[in-house]
């Protein structure tokens, strides 16, 4: 019922300010309509004859023939005028030789000039002068141009009036900002969140606190004033938040960093200020600041006027926060990828004093977020495995698993096909972690198509292998970026990588470079990014883990970043000198299984993709041939 009085308020308050608008409209018009009246009011004479008389009760006849103010001059020098009226916005002139016209005269301006002074002792006047009130012969341009001038003057008198009231309108609704509550409680719950249960049982404090505060009173425990949420981009922040709000029936409002952030000094403040006056009347209330980190951190450098007021924003979010005020009722939920940029006194006790971990999905809960939103499509149920198409997806975000079963969806329409198979989520796995494919293989030329082979043939060969993750399939059709792509997929998530594992990572990305020195005896270009990611690896390797032949523990990611790359020289010669081991060892790996990967590289000239079961049956057919010509010598050498 809150949210409808707030709404009512408002429709009066612009109620209100129509009702002004239109009095101050109003109070203009009658103010000039007395002001002409008032200029007007001439004494009427007491005795009329003739002409005269009849200018007075009929003028229309003066209304048809119009002449300019010089005229009527010379028609009163030449003794020629038998009567004269006088109205609002015309002259009437009346002859001695019965000719009868009018002048035009806008607001009397002209009429005080016939007075040509007092008239001397004794001497009449040679014209009669009329007043005439009720004589209106204006044409139709004259009307046009005296309601013109008037909503001119109206203008000139509402327009800063206006100007004003506008500046201090948007001045208001600034200062309130966007920040407004839903109209009703979310509906999600926790229950309909796939996966993120370390995060649901942080929340569960929050929940608790919101739907049976008495509990924590009673026994002395203050509950969390703020919630900082961290995760990857789609890692489900937003629907967490949402859920909190649902499973306490609370009020809900969603704002992101960049909310606080004005154009005017001060408005910025006000709208904090706004922001949990809100809260607190509408109390339980969970505020959700989404992409928190824009809020910055404070900078003592003395910087401009921006960095000033970022500071009193921040501030001020700090004192709203630190319970001047009762907060009881109110919690404020934070989302981030980047909380290292939020400032230090922000995660201090008593502010966002609990940070939530929002990680991906486990195996589990991705096949259950692809059934969940798959449910929506009309698909080949027999036909897909959501297990397996959950291990194809490792390391991705519930919002890539959204946007994949979508786009099988749109790969089954371009196809033409009315349901959605296994086939379809396989494209459109492969679009989501390579990118589609872009037609580039018509402009690259057969020896580039043989480099390409010989390159990805070596990636699948050394991870098939070493065994480093599932080889799906190896295909020389260019997707995305890539001119080709070896599909290798994880059998589990990791969280953590042995030595061996990481130095058989830099291997296979060594792999197509290895291979080509193997059959061309010089390396390409191609390799440029498999250089790039193994360089990374392998400095991690030596300067993070401490995985370097000295025996050197110490981590140069304790050193600040300004100090840290002087001290680069020395573990970029020990990673390049791990790199140039593993390069010897891929090398000599994809030498003594060469006739495989030159089997490789043929089946993708001819057949452009390889499927990852073809890999593994060649590398036991060599393996079993290398076996029997080995028991041969053997036998021979006995």
């Amino acid at each position: 019922m809150k949210p409808a009085r707030n709404s009512l308020r408002s429709r009066i308050g612009r109620y209100v300010a129509c009702g002004a608008i239109a009095v101050a409209v109003v109070a203009t018009v009658g103010f000039l309509h007395w002001r002409n009246e008032l200029h007007f009011a001439k004494p009427e004479p007491t005795a009329l004859s003739g002409v005269a008389n009849q200018m007075r009760h009929d003028a229309s006849a003066w209304a048809h023939q119009e002449k300019d103010a010089s005229q009527m001059l010379r028609d009163i020098r030449g003794g020629q005028v038998a009567a004269i009226g006088v109205s609002r916005e015309a002259i009437l002139v009346s002859t001695l030789k019965g000719d009868r016209y009018y002048v035009a005269d806008h607001n009397g301006a002209f009429s005080n000039s016939l007075l040509l002074g007092d008239l001397k002792p004794g001497s009449t006047s040679p014209y009669q002068l009329v007043w005439l009130p009720d004589a209106d012969v204006r044409t139709g341009a004259a009307r046009w141009a005296e309601m013109f001038d008037r909503s001119r003057d109206a203008l000139s008198l509402l327009l800063p009036l206006l100007m004003v009231g506008g500046l201090l309108w948007f001045m208001r609704r600034e200062m309130r900002g966007g920040a407004q509550l839903l109209g009703t409680s979310p509906t999600l719950r926790f229950d309909d969140v796939i996966g993120a249960g370390e995060a649901k049982a942080a929340l569960a404090d929050v929940q608790a606190w919101l739907t049976e505060p008495a509990q924590f009173t009673g026994m002395g425990v203050r509950a969390p004033c703020g919630i900082l949420m961290t995760g990857g981009p789609g890692v489900g922040k937003t629907r967490l938040a949402q859920a909190l709000a649902g499973e306490c029936g609370a009020n809900f409002i969603a704002i992101t960093g960049s909310y606080f952030s004005a154009k005017y000094y001060g408005v910025g403040i006000q709208k904090v200020k706004h922001l949990f006056e809100l809260a607190r009347k509408n109390a339980p209330t969970v505020i959700f600041i989404d992409e928190a980190d824009g809020l910055g951190k404070r900078t003592d450098t003395g910087g401009g006027p921006v960095e000033a007021e970022s500071n009193r924003i921040i501030n001020q979010l700090l004192a709203e926060m630190d319970g001047f005020e009762s907060n009881e009722g109110v919690i404020i939920v934070a989302a981030t990828n980047h909380p290292d940029n939020l400032d230090e006194a922000l995660r201090r006790p008593g502010r966002f004093d609990r940070t939530v971990a929002v990680r991906l999905p486990s195996l589990d809960d991705r096949a259950e977020i692809l059934r969940f939103y798959a449910a929506n499509l009309t698909t080949k149920s027999a036909d897909i495995d959501f297990d397996q198409l959950a291990r194809l997806t490792t390391g991705l975000s519930p919002a890539t698993l959204s946007m994949i079963v979508n786009q099988a969806g749109l790969v089954a329409r371009k196809k033409g096909e009315r349901e959605v198979g296994a086939a379809h989520f396989m494209e459109a796995i492969k679009i989501a972690r390579i990118g589609d494919i872009n037609g580039a293989e018509r402009a690259l030329s057969d020896d580039e198509r043989t480099r390409i082979a010989v390159h990805e043939a070596g990636h699948g060969l050394v991870a098939a292998l070493l065994n480093t993750g599932v080889l799906e399939e190896v295909t020389i059709l260019p997707r995305g970026g890539a001119l080709g792509v070896a599909l290798i997929t994880k059998t589990q998530d990791k969280h953590l990588y042995r030595e061996t594992e990481m130095r058989n990572e830099i291997q296979v990305l060594l792999g197509g470079r290895n291979a080509e020195l193997l059959v061309f005896d010089e390396a390409s270009s191609g390799a440029a990014s498999d250089l790039q990611e193994a360089s990374r690896i392998g400095l991690d390797m030596v300067s993070k883990f401490g995985f370097n032949e000295d025996g050197n523990l110490f981590s140069l990611s304790c050193l600040p970043q300004q100090y840290a790359g002087l001290q680069l020289k020395n573990s970029i010669e020990h990673a390049n000198a791990l790199l140039h081991d593993l390069s010897a060892a891929c090398y000599a790996l994809l030498r003594a299984n060469e006739p495989v990967l030159r089997a490789i590289a043929d089946q993708l000239l001819e057949a452009e993709t390889v499927p990852g079961a073809t890999v593994y049956r060649l590398i036991e057919e060599h393996a079993a041939a290398v076996a029997q010509v080995e028991a041969v010598d053997e036998v021979l050498a006995a």
